[in-house]
């Protein structure tokens, strides 16, 4: 296997004294784009290591992140839901590539997804800078000494179906056929 990672070169200089910048007309690989920079053209370090996780997460997982929705099932249409589903249920092992074939090590693993759901937090303040996975990685930690990751952006559930937790797990409940719902019907 000869993996190929690549984009456009998209790039821009920043002065000395500046960690992010704005642009007026957003660029680049859906599905690869932070949605600061994709809502907001506001690019930054957190917008890269946003693009890195997802990254980290397509290598371990053998999936792409931007594939058509007809190319997989309903439960699996979108790589970061599905990835953050399985990570919250505890079956991160249903998540790696099964071209491995079980020929990996699984904390190695598991390190890598937990360290990818970092990167694609929602929030950019809550993603870890380069430094801090370049020290995950040679560290070595496990993935019990490194922070729970909050959701994913751009993390989407079946439609129509809403998760409620319960203390034996998650029970999914239908919310509406047609995916509209209204809480207060107002006359005009």
């Amino acid at each position: 296997m000869n993996p190929k990672i690549s984009d456009f070169g998209l790039s821009r200089a920043f002065g000395e004294d500046q960690s992010m910048d704005i642009t007026k007309r957003p660029v680049g690989t859906l599905g690869y784009m932070s949605p600061e920079y994709a809502y907001c053209g506001q690019v930054s370090t957190k917008s890269d290591m946003y693009s890195f996780g997802v990254i980290v997460i397509e290598i371990v997982t053998g999936r792409r992140n931007n594939r058509s929705l007809e190319d997989y099932d309903t439960a699996s249409r979108y790589l970061l839901s599905y990835v953050w589903e399985k990570w919250n249920a505890g079956s991160m092992e249903e998540v790696v590539d099964s071209c491995l074939g079980g020929r990996y090590p699984e904390s190695e693993a598991l390190n890598c997804v937990h360290i990818g759901l970092l990167c694609v937090q929602e929030d950019p303040s809550a993603r870890p800078d380069a430094s801090e996975v370049v020290l995950m990685l040679d560290s070595h930690s496990t993935s019990m000494n490194m922070r729970t990751p909050s959701r994913p952006a751009f993390c989407f559930t079946q439609p129509g179906v809403v998760r409620h937790a319960t203390a034996n797990g998650q029970l999914s409940t239908p919310v509406s056929d047609n995916e509209v719902t209204i809480s207060d019907l107002q006359p005009r």
